[in-house]
């Protein structure tokens, strides 16, 4: 896993700048409604931060961006606790803070397209 999420960084920060028309396919969701989803961004997010760009990368979408240090710690448990042949149990994986990440994604889906929020818009 960790190879692929490695090989993917190193395709976005060399193969191309993303804010570039022609790099890479818009999103289709974008393309088909006119609003952000809560994943756009994310290209020019990660090729932002493998060029040291922090700032820059928060701006395209904070929510992954915040989000990024609990996807490691996730990762690093996981592998530890694999490595023990233990369980992955973790409080993250409760039903109620699943639905309540769930509901965090609607919102933030919908607060990003409305017009006071453009600051959450990539």
């Amino acid at each position: 896993m960790l190879g692929g999420v490695v090989a993917g960084t190193l395709i976005v920060a060399f193969r191309g700048d993303p804010n570039e028309a022609g790099h890479y396919p818009s999103c289709p969701f974008l393309m088909m409604t006119g609003y952000y989803c809560p994943g756009c961004g994310m290209t020019r997010l990660v090729y932002a931060l493998a060029h040291g760009d922090v700032g820059t990368a928060f701006g395209f979408n904070p929510l992954l961006f915040l989000m990024l240090p609990v996807f490691a710690y996730l990762y690093v448990r996981w592998t530890v606790m694999t490595a023990q042949g233990l369980p992955m149990r973790t409080v993250l994986f409760k039903p109620a803070v699943v639905y309540s990440f769930v509901g965090l994604l609607i919102v933030y889906w919908v607060v990003r397209n409305l017009p006071f929020a453009h600051v959450l818009a990539p």
